[in-house]
This record gives structure tokens, sequence and C-alpha cells, in this order.
């Protein structure tokens, strides 16, 4: 399967795990915290959001995620989010350091990042690269209603080709994540445009099934085999369309409950060699978890036996796809 090019190969993930793990004292490696992660199959890298674990300081957070089997965390870097921007050179180390403590691989996050003037964003960048982030979710783009569409695309893509540089300086990987509803990149087909002026390497998209089987109906595969040398990472969530107070949207709902053909889409991409981080999303009820609430109407143990059950039908899924 192909490798992004600053992703890492299986032994060196397999050799950068087993130093992580090297620095934890030997009384914790028989805490059912580590055993998970210890047997996780790395044939994909699966990372939650952590904007599903808000309600949890650092370490609480990073052994929960361990304990439920995952590679990292897919850390949410922004306003509200478990470490605030204007707080990044105090929290982000914080963060990492308890994430590392678990064995967590410190590798994704999710930001509002895109316009490089603006000195805030480039300090969250920066910061990240020093701590060994590759990936990082950008903020989302919309069209204005004053400049033509084509305007606002060619605009986007001279920013993006700027962002690209950035990144290639701090060995970052940007990632446009495509969003159903009035947002650049919700017709697929806005992506390939901005991303004309870059060579790809350092920029591309965070490809989101959801998302795109809303946009895209039965054209999702199309949508797919059309962005797809783009992709450098990927959410994972389903949905079913369903009626609220008598209008028509998108439901969410536990993976495999859905519209999503996950026997297809994990397919074709074994077909087209797409092997990047996984960030697990969950937008259905987890007593507000699923918003990112700092409180939560649940017990967090139910919480973490929905999150465990999608990722386990992650792996099942991306064994049972040929």
């Amino acid at each position: 399967m192909r490798e992004d090019k600053k992703g890492v190969s299986r032994r060196n993930f397999a050799k950068k795990s087993a130093m992580a793990l090297a620095g934890i004292p030997l009384v914790q490696l028989d805490s059912d915290f580590l055993k998970p992660f210890l047997t996780t199959d790395d044939s994909i890298e699966v990372h939650l959001f952590s904007k599903h674990l808000q309600f949890l300081d650092y370490n609480e957070m990073s052994a929960a995620t361990a304990e439920m089997g995952f590679n990292g965390l897919d850390l949410t870097v922004r306003p509200k989010g478990h470490v605030l921007p204007d707080r990044v050179d105090e929290d982000l180390p914080a963060a990492v350091e308890a994430m590392k403590k678990y064995g967590l691989n410190p590798r994704m996050m999710t930001t509002n990042v895109w316009d490089i003037t603006d000195v805030g964003q480039q300090k969250v960048l920066k910061t990240a690269s020093t701590l060994g982030f590759q990936y990082y979710r950008t903020g989302w783009l919309s069209y204005p209603e004053e400049k033509s569409i084509e305007e606002s695309l060619a605009l986007y893509a001279t920013q993006a080709k700027h962002l690209e540089i950035l990144n290639k300086e701090l060995g970052l990987i940007g990632c446009y994540q495509n969003h159903a509803g009035n947002h650049v990149g919700a017709p697929i087909w806005d992506l390939p445009t901005i991303f004309s002026k870059t060579d790809t390497e350092f920029l591309g998209c965070q490809y989101d099934i959801r998302h795109a089987v809303v946009e895209g109906g039965k054209s999702w595969e199309l949508d797919l085999r059309r962005i797809q040398p783009y992709i450098k990472s990927i959410v994972i969530k389903d949905f079913k369309w369903g009626k609220k107070d008598g209008v028509w949207e998108p439901i969410n709902t536990p993976l495999g409950e859905g519209m999503i053909d996950f026997n297809r889409y994990f397919s074709l991409l074994k077909k087209y060699k797409i092997n990047v981080p996984i960030s697990l999303h969950l937008e259905y009820d987890l007593g507000g978890a699923e918003h990112g609430a700092s409180k939560i109407t649940i017990d967090k143990k139910e919480v973490f036996a929905k999150i465990k059950k999608d990722l386990t039908f992650i792996k099942e899924a991306w064994k049972k796809a040929e």
C-alpha cells in the first residue's frame, strides 16, 4: 500500500512505539490501559478525534485512548479545543507528554490554520513541528457572496501554495477536509483546483466519506477517484437520511448502521493503495461528547464503550474488504 512521503514505515512505527513504551515505568506495563496498544493491528493507523474526550484532562484522555486500542489522538488545537491556540506553547507540550506516557503517537491534530500571514497560526504549526506532529487538518473555507466562485478558487489556490511552502519548511502535511454544506470542498471537484499550484506533497485532502456521500449520493465513487491522488488523511464516520421536525437531513449513526458502504469504500482505498492515518469521529449521541462538551450527561464508560465499538468495526471491516 502507498505510504505518504512524510509517513513512517510499519517497522519505524513499531520502533518508535517501543521507544515510547520504554520510557514508561515497568510497573505500568501490566496495566489494562496498555494491553490493547501492545496488540493493536498496525495494518491501519487509527487515531481518535480528541473532540470526543474534551471532558477529560490530558492524562485521562490519553489513558482512555490507549486502553481502547488507538494508535494515537487527532488532537484538537483550535478555539474551544483541547489546546487553545493562544496557549499552544504551554499546553501542547503538556498534551504530548501525556500521550507519550501511555504509548500514543502524537502525529495528528485538528486546527483552524489556513492563513499563514497570521502570526498565531504560524505559531501553532511551528510548535507542533518541534513536538513531532506530521499531519494537521486546516481550517475550512467559504465562498464570499461578493466574489465569484472562480475568483475565490484562484485566491485559495495562491494561499494553498504559500501554506505548502511553510509546511515543507516545518515537515508538516496540511489536510483540507471536504465538509458537506456551503463549504469550499463540499463539491470534491473544488479541491484539485485549489491544489493546482502545489506539488501536493505537503498539502492535500482529509477525505471524509460521510460528507462525500451526503454531497455526492451515488456518485461518491467518482469523487473518490478524482480526489484520491490528493488524500493525505481520512475521517471515518457514518450517517443515514431521516426526518427531524419534518425536515429531511443527515442523521449520524454508529459505524455500520448508516448508509456508508464500508466494504466497497475500503476495497477502493486498497485498490488505490491509499495508506494514510485515519481519524475516527463519532457524531451521534454521546451525552454531549459528540459535540466536544466539557461536561457530559452519560457515564464516561458508556462513551468509551461506543468509541471502542466503532474502532472494532473499522478494524474488522478493513480486514474483510478485498
